[in-house]
């Protein structure tokens, strides 16, 4: 029950359901809820444990620590980050922050070197490695390059106190490491640790949860691990099926329990799915198995070109969604049970269109998120400056929007000055020596805003509530004139009637929040609690859309394959099919190693595309393919071969059965017509 625990969930074989009744389980063994934690990779995937554990065991779950990796990182360095030299009010910086201060260390202005430097330092990251062991480990002069960029970008990083995403894992693991009294006080409080998609951790992450379930190799440690290694599809953000094989070595008393039956597809899309992931090589084996019957042949449609490609895709929603025996059955003939898969984000583009043409309705999963848009970016860079003043970043933005009267040159010299003397851009705007570098208006201009900033946090600390939260955001956007501000800004009144419209939807979320309508989506507080404004600020830079909980639109998705991992839809298009886009062409410098691993590892996300679907399965290919301005002949790809389908049956034209069933349609239709005219006419 508490000892060390690896479940191997196949896809569709009900993980969440395992993590929750683990919960109940261990709730009922006697282990208080409080000393369980529950983690994994996403706030949706932590919303719906949350969720379905409150369905399960009631008003405990809000005890229970279900979080995701970051958020637990963010309450660690919140409660013990002071032994590592952070503020408990340290800035958590987004990636347009983080190539800002790239540019900056390394003195280019080019953001796709400064976002090639942001990759480069993620993974090392990811591996452990700070600059100087990214230094040692350097393979050429450039990455030698980068290694110095980083040294000074982690300075900047402690100057500004502040963080980013990967040292969210990497710090409360050196926190761990490095200072015994904080890891005898967190391992006490993990009564048992739960790690949800277990396949996708890092060489970091993976350090964290031995620190965090005891350290060393015993029967006693206490977690479960809930995972796949045929979904390892993260490799390229440092995710490391390592961490899988070390399970049974680190912990020899490992107890491992597989789970093959799937609930979600039928036997002929799973025979497909094993066929595929049967050629990589094995962890640990498995087949999975259904007994929702053989269903409908998956389907392979060819086609003479992309354009070809969508009218046939949009063609087989057509006629599924007309057919009077639709697969499924007419339950699953919504727009919302269709999606449309693919390798990468450009080849949306063409069904977009074709979907457009149909007046299909339809949505681009992994669109821009709503945290991402300028007029929240700008709100969330005050909240940042209420609880750190020292955050560089989110100062020049708040002192820049809406402007203010201090220019570009006084923040310049303020710039230079601060750097002088090695303080943050606040500190130095209070700086009694501060008038020998700056005129005394701008000095002035400067201390108002100082003032206004102090201000505005000592009033967040203490607003509590929704109604006086509400109350707070609503006269402060007042106080900065932020809707003449946004009206201004725009050649579109729409466009600044719709950005002002997400302002004061963000102004609700966030109030509602503060009156403890929802728990924070982060994992951060619970249910009915009420908190200050200042407190719900601290957990905006984790969560990632306004509401992941929102009703479902009935809308056709088109995502990309790594987006679509861990959803499910009655009917699945995997499109683009081809060699040197799935799997994706090695590069020309690659080792054989590199080749192979890389298409293990295709050929996984091949397997998690066809498993997304329940009911019906079409995989379809283009003979050409716009490359540039020309058109490239291609090939279908290995995938499909490796499916072992009978071509015989599973060949189809979705628009000759479209037009079949639009004829039959209109002979009815006839058939109708002719009854009606030749009934009799009924006496009076």
């Amino acid at each position: 029950m508490h000892g060390p625990c690896l479940v191997l969930a196949g896809a569709g074989t009900g993980k969440t359901r395992v993590i929750t009744h683990k919960i109940a389980r261990l709730i009922q063994s006697g282990l208080e809820p409080r000393r369980i934690a529950a983690i994994t990779f996403t706030n949706k995937a932590a919303a719906e444990m949350r969720e379905r554990s409150k369905g399960l065991i009631g008003g405990a779950a809000k005890e229970v620590l279900i979080c995701t990796f970051h958020a637990l990182g963010v309450r660690m360095l919140r409660q013990d980050g002071e032994a590592l030299g952070l503020k408990p009010q340290f800035s958590i910086l987004d990636s347009d922050d983080v190539a800002g201060i790239l540019k900056d260390a390394g003195g280019t202005v080019d953001t796709a070197t400064a976002r090639q430097w942001q990759w480069t330092i993620s993974l090392w990251k990811n591996m452990g490695l700070n600059a100087e062991g990214a230094a040692l480990a350097a393979k050429d002069e450039d990455e030698r390059q980068i290694a110095r960029v980083m040294a000074q970008y982690q300075a900047r990083l402690a100057a500004y106190q502040s963080v980013d995403f990967d040292d969210l894992i990497g710090l409360p693991l050196k926190l761990l490491q490095q200072h015994e009294p904080v890891r005898q006080r967190w391992q006490s409080m993990m009564g048992h640790v739960l790690v949800d998609e277990y396949q996708d951790t890092n060489a970091t992450q993976y350090e964290l949860l031995q620190l965090l379930v005891g350290g060393q190799p015993a029967a006693s440690a206490r977690f479960t691990a809930v995972g796949d290694d045929d979904q390892s599809i993260y490799g390229w953000r440092g995710a490391t099926l390592d961490n899988l094989r070390k399970l049974p070595l680190d912990f020899p008393r490992l107890k491992v329990i597989k789970l093959e039956q799937n609930y979600r597809s039928t036997s002929a899309i799973l025979r497909a799915a094993n066929h595929v992931i049967g050629l990589n090589p094995k962890l640990f084996a498995k087949k999975l198995w259904s007994d929702l019957g053989e269903g409908e042949p998956v389907r392979v449609v060819d086609a003479d070109n992309e354009e070809h490609e969508a009218e046939r895709t949009v063609a087989r929603i057509q006629s599924l969604r007309a057919g009077h025996s639709a697969v499924g059955g007419p339950q699953f003939q919504e727009f919302r049970h269709f999606a449309i898969l693919y390798r990468a984000n450009h080849q949306a583009k063409v069904f977009e269109k074709a979907l457009r043409r149909a007046q299909i309705p339809y949505k681009v999963s992994g669109g821009t998120s709503f945290f991402d848009r300028a007029e929240i970016k700008d709100l969330c860079a005050w909240f940042r400056l209420w609880l750190n003043p020292d955050d560089d970043p989110a100062f020049l933005r708040a002192v820049t929007v809406p402007k203010r009267g201090i220019g570009h040159q006084t923040l310049e010299q303020l710039s230079g000055f601060a750097g002088r003397y090695r303080i943050s851009l606040f500190e130095a705007l209070f700086s009694a020596s501060l008038g020998s570098v700056l005129r005394t208006r701008a000095v002035d201009g400067l201390h108002e805003f100082g003032r206004y900033v102090n201000d505005l946090s000592y009033r967040a600390r203490h607003t509590r509530g929704k109604e006086a939260a509400l109350e707070f955001l609503r006269d402060w956007l007042k106080e900065i004139d932020y809707e003449k501000h946004l009206f201004d800004g725009e050649d579109s009144a729409a466009l600044a009637t719709a950005r002002w419209s997400n302002v004061v939807d963000f102004c609700d979320w966030m109030a509602g929040r503060c009156g403890g309508d929802v728990q924070d989506l982060a994992g951060v507080g619970s249910p009915g609690e009420i908190k200050t404004l200042l407190e719900v600020a601290q957990t905006v830079s984790l969560i990632s859309t306004l509401n992941e909980r929102e009703t479902e639109q009935n809308l056709v998705t088109l995502s990309t394959l790594h987006a679509a991992k861990g959803l499910e839809w009655p009917h699945v298009m995997l499109v683009g099919v081809t060699e040197g886009m799935l799997p994706f062409r090695p590069g020309e410098d690659d080792s054989a190693q590199d080749i192979a691993t890389r298409l293990e590892e295709e050929r996984r996300l091949m397997y998690v595309g066809l498993t997304r679907a329940q009911r019906s399965l079409a995989v379809s290919w283009s003979r050409k393919r716009k490359k540039g301005r020309d058109m490239v002949a291609v090939l279908p790809s290995r995938f499909i071969a490796e499916m072992a389908l009978d071509s015989a049956t599973t060949r189809e034209d979705p628009r000759e059965k479209l037009r079949a069933l639009r004829a039959e349609f209109a002979k009815k239709a006839e058939d109708q017509a002719a009854a009606q005219a030749g009934s009799p006419v009924r006496p009076a």
